[in-house]
């Protein structure tokens, strides 16, 4: 059997980002009103978790999609509005951990599952660091506000979100293709 390239995206692909898009969307907006403290418009989101699975189990376009699309999705349910950065860093948080995708053993195995916490973490950093940042052209922020206020409410309580559900997807996930045999 061919291996396929990890930048591919056909048909199936597709269908992966838009039901992660979807499931993203729908997460976010039963969460978004959970709002953290102090922190600007961030809010606690166990969702969070969804492109970055969706990108380990599928790749780095679909976590992309899944991420951005989804993000931007959930918010207009919420009435928050389109916020391009915040969109972005969310579909990094969805593509870097996409970078190893077809790289790991099984997603039962202890290396893989470490192996892809890494890349979320990093997703997170990335993703939130850019995102962050954007508010000091956008909203006129300064850094403190940037680090206090964004970064670091958005970062930890979305790591903490990935290091926590991600192994959990993971393992389900294997146990379904297991069982249906693919």
């Amino acid at each position: 059997m061919e291996k396929k390239s990890l930048w591919s995206f056909g048909t199936r692909e597709v269908v992966y980002a838009a039901i992660g898009a979807a499931l993203y969307a729908v997460v976010s907006y039963l969460t978004n009103f959970l709002q953290i403290p102090s922190a600007g418009n961030v809010s606690f989101r166990p969702g969070v978790v969804i492109p970055i699975f969706f990108g380990v189990a599928f790749g780095p376009l679909v976590g992309f999609i899944s991420g951005f699309l989804g993000n931007i999705l959930g918010d207009l349910l919420s009435g928050y509005g389109f916020w391009f950065w915040w969109d972005l860093g969310n579909g990094l948080m969805g593509l870097i951990p996409g970078l190893i995708a077809g790289s790991l053993a099984g997603f039962r195995d202890g290396k893989s599952i470490l192996s892809a916490e890494f890349f979320a973490i990093l997703g997170i950093v990335l993703g939130m660091g850019l995102a962050s940042l954007s508010e000091m052209w956008v909203s006129g922020a300064d850094m403190a506000t940037v680090i206090g206020a964004n970064f670091i409410p958005a970062a930890v309580t979305n790591a903490v979100n990935a290091l926590i559900l991600l192994p959990i997807l993971m393992v389900a996930y294997d146990a379904v293709v297991a069982r249906s045999g693919r």
